[in-house]
């Protein structure tokens, strides 16, 4: 019997392949996809998947940059009924064992990648450890030999003969829909488990936002840019879905790069962009210092957002006045689906804030009991609505302790001003913010304290200029051990992903001590302010 209220977030895909088939809906890597070919497309991936018996409660893992693979593979498994566990492409083999293990994937989708990002092979290193996943699917890269591996299923071999047609598998609203991963105060990375519904209505109330921004001067779609990766919950929902569900025109970048970037805003004429500051002040000091024409892409650029990090109120006024285009600032976490607050079109931004809450989602300051304080008092922030993940997964205790008295906890402390602007102004989360990306310094200590001459470390966050923070890992030898700074970076470097490996490293004696005799961090931070 399937439910009155039967919701799957696919409806956002096949509805603009029935309304408009023949518009653009994907761009990239020399491919231009309409919305009827990317949902039969997607038809093809969902057949393949159910006459391997997936559906409703599996979950299956894509590692995959921006390329049209993603959005090809993340409709096909949910159109199945299954969620989709989106995962970093930059992941070592054991990272990728252990998010296979935790979300019990039974099978994954692996780009090749290239030499020097050899997806797959990580990827294959990973699936022989995880006897729960079943099937690996290589995506090729048509710019490399395709593999010849043994247990591997080359990704045009599984889905061809495949019909393109597919009825979508009814789903309930609260049905999972993807397996976000993030590590949230403590320990190793936790999947947030988000639902058709937390996804959806986020995805609405976003375009609603975006809806707002000044009409593009040339009629048609509106065209939307993805630097972001779309494993990256703003990748993949504030852009991604936000963007099928509007019937707009997307545009995938593999990576970031300040001319590829601007030269494809200019190209391909593009209204919308989301960036991280760090990349704002990249192409901002790239247009700068070569002198960089900017002005097609003023004239099209309808908006420009940011997220991920404070924004420094400096680089913003230098990027609306060259590029002529307003930013607008914007706060939500994994746990969030993501987007929770916005500084929006229809009123005046308040630099340095993320602006208020969006429709549909209350958030408040709150001390250590939950009740709110005054406005401009610091507190933690707590966020509910129809947004809000319904816990993570496996996990019910960490679950519980998200969400005390009604509230999801964020770990993050803000202030709310009588109008309900939110700033940012600390974190409860033992966290490095490194260019937008979360770095989790407990994940680091433990690998760092398995290398055989380290006794004990301590991870933190140091101030820098482009980044926002930098890693600096704080080390004491084991007696009679020696080791250099560049030697400990180095062995980091090939075991972790490239965003997390510690760029700095001082080795001292001893480390400052608490009462609890915990590692005593905030003696560190206070050494370097």
């Amino acid at each position: 019997m399937v439910s009155a209220t039967t919701l799957n977030l696919a409806s956002i895909l096949t509805q603009n392949a029935r309304l408009t088939p023949d518009n653009e809906a994907i761009v990239g890597a020399g491919r231009r996809m309409t919305y009827q070919e990317l949902d039969q497309a997607s038809n093809r991936v969902a057949n393949a998947l159910v006459k391997l018996g997936f559906g409703r409660g599996d979950n299956i893992a894509l590692m995959c940059p921006n390329l049209p693979y993603f959005p090809i593979i993340y409709f096909g498994i949910i159109k199945t009924g299954a969620a989709v566990v989106p995962l970093c492409v930059l992941f070592k083999a054991n990272e990728l064992e252990y998010h296979l293990k935790d979300s019990e994937a039974k099978a994954v989708f692996a780009f090749q990648g290239t030499e020097e990002l050899p997806m797959l092979d990580r990827t294959k290193e990973a699936f022989d450890r995880v006897d729960s996943c079943k099937h690996l699917i290589a995506l090729e890269n048509p710019q490399a030999d395709a593999p010849s591996i043994e247990g591997i299923t080359m990704f045009s071999k599984f889905v061809g003969g495949e019909s393109p047609e597919f009825d979508t598998r009814p789903t309930e609203p609260n049905d999972t829909c993807a397996i976000l991963y993030t590590s949230g105060t403590t320990g190793q990375p936790k999947g947030a488990e988000l639902t058709h519904l937390n996804i959806f209505t986020n995805v609405v109330a976003t375009h609603e936002i975006m809806r707002s921004a000044p009409e593009p001067q040339a009629e048609g779609q509106r065209t939307m840019l993805i630097t972001l990766p779309l494993f990256h919950t703003t990748g993949q929902t504030v852009q991604m879905n936000t963007g099928i569900y509007a019937g707009n025109r997307i545009v995938l970048l593999p990576r970031f790069e300040p001319k590829m970037t601007l030269d494809t805003m200019a190209a391909e004429k593009v209204n919308y962009w989301v960036g991280v500051p760090t990349m704002y002040w990249a192409l901002l000091t790239f247009a700068e210092q070569n002198d960089y024409d900017t002005s097609s892409i003023a004239e099209n650029m309808s908006a420009a957002k940011s997220g991920g990090a404070p924004m420094p109120v400096d680089v913003m006024k230098a990027f609306e006045k060259r590029f002529k285009v307003r930013v607008l600032e914007g706060y939500g976490l994994s746990e969030t689906s993501p987007l929770a607050t916005f500084n929006q079109m229809q009123r005046p931004s308040k630099p340095g804030t993320v602006g208020q809450s969006i429709f549909g989602v209350d958030v408040i300051c709150a001390d250590d009991d939950d009740n709110e304080v005054p406005r401009g008092t610091r507190g933690e922030i707590l966020i509910r609505g129809a947004n809000v993940m319904k816990g993570y997964y496996k996990r019910p205790e960490a679950t519980a302790e998200a969400f005390r008295n009604g509230w999801f906890h964020s770990g993050d402390i803000g202030t709310m001003d009588d109008e309900g602007f939110l700033t940012i102004v600390d974190r409860k989360k033992d966290m490095i913010l490194r260019g937008g990306y979360n770095v989790y310094p407990r994940e680091l200590e433990e690998l760092i304290i398995t290398h055989p001459a380290v006794s004990l470390v301590a991870v933190i966050g140091v101030p820098d200029d482009r980044l926002g923070e930098e890693v600096k890992a704080f080390v004491v030898l084991k007696t009679g051990e020696t080791l250099t700074e560049e030697g400990l970076i180095e062995w980091c470097r090939s075991r972790i992903a490239s965003n997390k490996y510690p760029r700095f490293v001082e080795f001292r004696d001893e480390l400052p001590i608490g009462n609890t005799g915990k590692i005593f961090k905030r003696a560190l931070k206070e050494e370097i302010q």
